[in-house]
């Protein structure tokens, strides 16, 4: 176990590439060129904290009252969204989940062995096992996630991977992107205070409708002042793998996903570009989440079940009962000079 920016974790490195998952949480805080130490994924301006030390007496200042405050508090990089995809309702809320899910606050035992570690949570109000197994092999990471039904019931989940960049890597008006998606809805209402696309609008990657007229193209990060929003695209079903690759000009990095479509068809676009001005964002935070999942939008457990399917695509898992379902997917980061037009399957 080792200390990454005042939090208990845990990382490996196979002389290319490392990676630090939180022990708390089980965040993906990084994963960084051994020789650069460029990490792609987002480190918050703000101080971080263990999960199990959130007081709201004591952090409501640093971190704010809503029910994101505990995740807010301890995120980082590439955070896991289980069994929920958003906020909880307002009883799931008085009950102690917290947004994305119980699996965003909970302890892992992490055991690490050379380039390869797994990490193992149980959630008992969502009666789910949990577990990652990541290996480091030349410029990929490939990981490996179970989970464990352990209700005698069946269960519809959400199961989202939102990954999260940030500066360095990400930069105004330089930042490219190239995404296996297809057709695409901006959020069913207002998602922030800059927000500057049509609210609910369907469109065809990557031209997203504005609200004060004409087309942004979402294969390039915002040169704007300050902007929000959240739009969802349905990976081309026509494809076995689905992938995600981003391109830094200034770094001349790539940094993508690669998976298979069929765990995880949805992926959505989060863009926070110095807009929220509370506590802890201070309107001094600049992301683009690559949210990759089984569901379009971040909303209740309810609101996710009631919509029914997107574009003809479910917006969630069913884990049968006392069953367990597995996915893989990875994770690539090497130099570049220009954006690569996709990423495949590592052999």
């Amino acid at each position: 176990m080792a200390d990454y920016r005042n939090r208990r974790a845990t990382s490996i490195d196979n002389g290319i590439l490392r990676v630090t998952v939180l022990n708390e949480g089980g965040h993906v805080a990084e994963i960084a060129d051994v020789t650069t130490g460029i990490n792609p994924l987002w480190t918050p301006r703000w101080p971080s904290i263990e999960p199990s030390a959130f007081d709201p007496s004591l952090h409501g200042a640093m971190y704010g009252d809503g029910a994101d405050a505990p995740l807010l508090a301890g995120i980082m990089g590439h955070n896991l969204c289980l069994d929920t995809f958003g906020r909880p309702s307002d009883a799931e809320h008085r009950a102690g989940v917290p947004v994305h899910g119980e699996v965003s606050t909970a302890v892992f035992a992490v055991a690490a062995s050379g380039a390869s570690l797994t990490m193992r949570t149980e959630l008992r109000e969502a009666r789910l096992r949990f577990e990652r197994r990541i290996d480091i092999a030349e410029r990929v990471v490939r990981i490996c996630e179970t989970v464990e039904n352990l209700a005698a019931t069946d269960r519809p989940v959400a199961w989202t991977q939102h990954v999260t960049l940030g500066p360095p890597f990400l930069h105004k008006g330089q930042t490219g992107l190239r995404v296996s998606a297809q057709r695409s809805r901006v959020f069913e209402g207002r998602f922030g205070p800059a927000d500057y696309l049509v609210e609910g609008a369907d469109f065809e990657w990557p031209w997203a409708p504005r609200a004060a007229g004409g087309v942004v193209d979402l294969r390039t990060y915002t040169d704007a002042a300050s902007s929000s929003g959240y739009t969802a695209h349905q990976m081309n079903p026509a494809r076995e793998h689905a992938f995600a690759v981003a391109f830094s000009p200034a770094l001349r990095m790539a940094f993508g996903y690669v998976w298979r479509r069929e765990d995880f068809p949805w992926m959505g676009l989060w863009e926070e570009n110095h807009a929220r001005t509370a506590a802890p964002w201070n309107a001094a935070t600049l992301t683009r989440g690559l949210e990759f999942g089984v569901s379009p939008f971040p909303e209740t457990r309810r609101q996710m079940i009631g919509r029914g399917p997107t574009f003809g695509t479910p917006g969630y898992r069913w884990i049968p009962a006392r069953a367990t379902v597995a996915v893989e997917y990875c994770a690539v980061l090497k130099p570049a000079i220009e954006i690569p037009d996709e990423l495949v399957w590592p052999a």
